[in-house]
């Protein structure tokens, strides 16, 4: 009788967890279609979360990354920290902070038993080449406008050169 005591606790717990996290996002899930299926996860939704983001034009993308800061600032649950750093990491915004999004990936990500572990090592790993590369660009602009200040250098020489002949 007391296992099943135990039993039904432990299931009315994890039951609980997925009732909070409904009740954090109840409502505020615009990402998720009307009609369509709940998401079985919280990998899959913020999978279809991310979806979603790369569809949002500038001005509606500011605000999403505003209903996504403030979500996390009620509650700082993995899902919203998830979530703001995929907002966080968006290419080309002006709210654009991969430092803070790995940041707020690191302790997901480095906690191999969180159940959004995996989505945050991929985010996190994603962020990490973006800037590689992006170190990458500044590296080879700087080489081109070296070679473009030589070229210009030259020229100016021979102009000169052709001057006094």
């Amino acid at each position: 009788m007391s296992r099943m005591a135990l039993l039904a606790l432990t299931m009315l717990a994890l039951a609980g967890c997925g009732v909070l996290r409904d009740i954090e996002t109840a409502g505020t899930e615009p990402w998720v279609k009307p009609g369509a299926p709940r998401p079985a996860s919280d990998v899959e939704s913020l999978l279809l979360y991310f979806q979603y983001i790369k569809g949002l034009p500038g001005a509606e993308l500011g605000k999403e990354q505003d209903n996504a800061r403030q979500a996390y600032a009620r509650a700082r649950s993995e899902f919203n920290r998830v979530r703001l750093a995929m907002v966080l990491s968006q290419p080309n915004t002006p709210f654009n902070d991969g430092p803070r999004a790995l940041e707020l990936l690191e302790p997901v990500a480095k906690n191999q038993r969180a159940p959004l572990h995996g989505l945050a090592f991929l985010l996190a790993a994603q962020i990490q080449e973006q800037k590689r590369l992006d170190g990458n660009v500044q590296d080879l602009q700087h080489k081109l406008d070296a070679l473009k200040s030589l070229e210009r250098s030259l020229s100016e020489r021979d102009q000169s050169n052709v001057r006094k002949r």
